[in-house]
């Protein structure tokens, strides 16, 4: 891997990762479109360069943390039902799910078609989106953290799932973004410490791409950080529905472009 990959690479994930459009799926057709061969080394690269976006987060919002300890009770008790569903899950989800473009295709589509169901919903007014993460309770935090595992399969997306997850409990959308970010520290860097673990004899045998590694890692820390600023922003005069159609568009154009593993 040379640098100017690692710096699409960086910028794919800092951008990916706090979105509702799944940044596993990205970097897995990134690198494809990249014409990398899937070596031990990107994958371990993959994992490497989440640490910019963990920074990013913590950068963002510690103050708020800080200001209001509970918060970090309730992200904890979130992640747990994450943790334990993911870890139980990793080995068969990275040796079926992983393997199948298909599938990923498949998942990325769906969850389009149901960023539309639910803003719908909303559209009708069934209910309104009146909650903040300050009123977020330990009942909700679980529930959270265990739909949030849905996303350890490949299209469906952290962000995404909290997001909504969190409307369907009357969250605004802002403010479940919020706490998607909140939750990706521990749940990210737990993540890539068990993945960096299993892989530690390709970092010590890939001393040769540390230069690519500390590059990844910058870029991403630096577009996570205005990616997730961005967002709040967005999320606050609009829905999820640009994300359905980018979804869309987007498998349209991988059909159509690259050739797919069954």
């Amino acid at each position: 891997m040379d640098l100017i990959h690692a710096i699409i690479l960086g910028i794919v994930e800092g951008i990916t990762e706090f979105l509702p459009i799944s940044s596993t799926f990205h970097l897995i057709f990134a690198a494809k479109y990249l014409g990398l061969e899937e070596t031990e080394f990107l994958k371990a690269y993959q994992v490497v360069i989440q640490a910019g976006g963990i920074f990013a987060a913590v950068l963002l919002y510690w103050k708020d943390v800080w200001n209001d300890r509970s918060l970090i009770w309730k992200t904890a008790a979130a992640f747990i039902p994450t943790g334990i569903i993911a870890f139980a899950l990793s080995d068969i989800i990275k040796g079926v799910f992983f393997e199948s473009e298909v599938f990923m295709l498949a998942a990325f589509l769906a969850v389009g078609f149901i960023f539309i169901l639910v803003e719908w919903i909303v559209k009708l007014e069934r209910f309104s989106l009146r909650y903040t993460i300050a009123t977020l309770t330990y009942k909700h935090a679980l529930l959270i953290g265990a739909l949030q595992a849905l996303a350890v399969l490949p299209g469906v997306s952290r962000a995404g799932s909290v997001i909504v997850v969190m409307m369907l409990l009357r969250y605004q959308r802002s403010e479940a973004a919020r706490f998607s970010f909140l939750l990706a520290i521990p749940t990210i860097m737990a993540a890539a410490a068990h993945d960096a673990f299993k892989m530690r004899e390709t970092f010590l045998t890939s001393t040769d791409n540390l230069a690519a590694l500390a590059v990844g890692t910058i870029v991403s820390f630096i577009t996570a950080y205005v990616v997730m600023k961005w967002f709040i922003l967005f999320l606050q005069k609009n829905t999820l529905i640009p994300f359905a159609i980018y979804r869309f568009v987007a498998v349209i154009i991988i059909l159509l472009t690259l050739e797919l593993s069954p």
